[in-house]
């Protein structure tokens, strides 16, 4: 599996403040803001989703304090609030006219100051700590990782549905973000012309160059990568699956949004991955860090990346539901020829290298 990356670096600020907002709505996000305890929250809120224990270590304070500033700021409409089991989640609110104005507000927050700079730092601690857990777990179970993973689901039916939708589409290559064992490779390979595989565990890479050996796939190849960063060109593939990864994710979001980049006009995400579920158990046991998603989370995140989701297929399993989330890549808007992007691709030599 690719695990999380260990940097504090924020997503990018977002769009401007949306047309229409009312002075009232502004003044508002304004006031919630000014203030420095909330201004921390919503600077570490902006890098990803936050439990309140994990922001009450990071600023020092206790949890009923940081838990009064984020009331306040969920009030005010900056802050989304959601629960998982016993877990609750913080995240910067997206898509009003306050969400816009404090991303602006948050993008100017630099390390410059030295509160923020160690809030940052504290923050950085945290997301090293989860991923070398998650890693350690991965090293440990790479083995057995697949008998791992049908502990509560029939992946049968799950790879006949992937398999379905694949042979239908008939892609020319395909992408498999946080390949694992390279079980999707085995099984949608054969629909495909080429068939990449990424994964940033060494341990998990092995297994699957074994696996893919013994399968005789030979348009099946493997690679070490970031699904944050994928070491990919943009619009290179027609299809692209991340199956089983997202609940390990510290930023789903922006994990689809990679995958999209990499798509080409018209290509397919294709996301399996659980229905939300209560076993939380399994953030200690397996690493998971969130327990599962909504069909209208993943919606909006493939929206925001330039995609356009297709209706959900729940597959229900006991005690899990998997759900399937298909979106395709829009096709892009017509740019004069002297502002068609080249720089920073790789050249064809060391594309071809890379892809095997």
């Amino acid at each position: 599996m690719v695990s999380a990356p260990v940097t504090a670096q924020a997503s990018a600020p977002g769009p401007a403040v949306p047309a229409g907002a009312s002075m009232d709505e502004l003044l508002a996000a304004l006031r919630a803001a000014a203030e420095s305890t909330r201004l921390r929250l919503l600077v570490l809120c902006a890098r990803g989703e936050l439990t309140v224990s994990e922001l009450a270590q990071i600023l020092g304070q206790s949890q009923p304090r940081v838990s009064r500033h984020l009331k306040l700021l969920c009030d005010a409409g900056l802050l989304d609030r959601f629960r998982e089991g016993s877990w609750v989640f913080y995240r910067l609110r997206s898509g009003t006219a306050a969400s816009g104005l404090v991303r602006q507000l948050v993008s100017v927050c630099g390390d410059a100051d030295r509160t923020i700079a160690l809030d940052l730092q504290r923050l950085g601690a945290i997301k090293r700590q989860r991923a070398e857990l998650a890693a350690a777990y991965f090293r440990e179970n790479a083995a057995q990782w697949d008998k791992i993973r049908s502990l509560y689901i029939d992946e049968r039916e799950v790879e006949a549905a992937l398999g379905d939708i694949i042979a239908a589409g008939r892609p020319a290559d395909l992408l498999d973000i946080g390949t694992g064992t390279g079980r999707m490779l085995e099984v949608l390979g054969p629909h495909v012309g080429q068939a990449l595989g990424i994964d940033q565990s060494r341990e998990m890479l092995a297994v699957a160059r074994v696996n893919i050996e013994r399968a005789g796939l030979a348009n099946g190849t493997v690679r070490l990568g970031d699904m944050y960063q994928l070491p990919l060109p943009d619009a290179r593939f027609d299809a692209a699956v991340i199956h089983q990864v997202l609940h390990y994710a510290e930023r789903p979001g922006d994990a689809i949004a990679e995958a999209a980049r990499v798509l080409r006009p018209n290509g397919v995400l294709i996301v399996a991955d659980f229905a939300p579920h209560t076993l939380e158990f399994l953030r200690e046991e397996q690493a998971h860090r969130r327990l599962g998603f909504t069909d209208g989370e993943v919606a909006e995140w493939c929206r925001t990346a330039g995609l356009d989701p297709a209706p959900p297929r729940h597959l229900p399993g006991d005690p899990l539901t998997v759900v399937i989330w298909t979106a395709f890549r829009r096709e892009p808007m017509a740019l004069p020829h002297r502002a068609v992007r080249t720089a920073g691709r790789p050249a064809a030599s060391a594309e071809k290298a890379l892809l095997g």
